[in-house]
């Protein structure tokens, strides 16, 4: 199964973080406007992400709760029938809530870093060291905290959960 080791943090430094990761990535990012559908799931959380382009897919991932570099074990599945698919879901276990977000997507080495702005909640950047078979959990964080030094991510910033329990504990669903 594939794995990252993730974090996610605030960020009141938006712009200065999008040119800081066009030096590292060597490129323009890609543009990505996503809508998350997340389901009541009895193990680790469930989405279907629908895309503007291309197709939508279904996401499984499990990972902690806690605020540091964190293993994320994730399964997609890809279809070209969404609402079919949500329609399914949603009669089957509920919809938990809904994320909209317009997303910058950069690649600096092995690591996939996201520039969120999160409808209902503001700006944030991801971290996803996506371990190749056979890395070690410990590089992955090694490799994520050195990331985190060499863009000025603070410890104190950083969050334990996804934006769909952001977005539910400020009542937004």
């Amino acid at each position: 199964m594939p794995a990252n080791i993730e974090i996610k943090a605030r960020t009141e430094k938006f712009d200065e973080l999008r040119e800081r990761l066009s030096v590292l990535s060597g490129a323009p990012p890609e543009m990505l406007f996503q809508e998350d559908t997340f389901f009541h799931s009895p193990n680790g959380r469930l989405k279907l992400r629908v895309l503007q382009s291309g197709p939508a897919q279904l996401i499984h991932y499990d990972r902690p709760d806690q605020p540091g570099p964190k293993r994320s074990n994730y399964h997609v599945f890809e279809t070209d029938d969404p609402e079919n698919l949500k329609t399914a879901l949603s009669r089957a276990f509920g919809i938990r809530g809904v994320v909209r977000k317009e997303r910058l997507l950069y690649l600096v080495r092995q690591t996939r870093v996201h520039l969120d702005s999160v409808e209902g909640l503001g700006h944030f950047v991801e971290l996803e060291v996506v371990l190749r078979p056979g890395q070690p959990d410990t590089e992955g964080q090694e490799i994520a905290r050195d990331l985190m030094a060499e863009l000025d991510i603070r410890e104190e910033n950083l969050l334990e959960s996804a934006y769909v329990d952001l977005l539910a504990q400020k009542g937004i669903s």
